[in-house]
């Protein structure tokens, strides 16, 4: 997504359900970062989790000011 790469992640939960994640990347000459985000919400299915991880690291890359944890 432009100059960041976004890897979504699904994971299974004990009860069958799925947790999203993703993480942002970006190299810019000798300065590089990644962070990883993980959500709390669960979901029925692997796809609805991918799904709400590639928007949510959508939004994240295309804020003028992206938020810090």
């Amino acid at each position: 997504m432009g100059q960041y790469v976004v890897s979504p992640a699904t994971h299974p939960t004990a009860c069958g359900r799925f947790r999203a994640s993703f993480a942002v990347q970006r190299s810019r000459g000798e300065g590089s970062y990644c962070r990883v985000f993980r959500f709390d919400t669960t979901f029925a299915s692997r796809d609805a989790a991918r799904l709400f991880a590639v928007t949510q690291g959508w939004l994240q890359t295309s804020m003028t000011h992206p938020l810090v944890c």
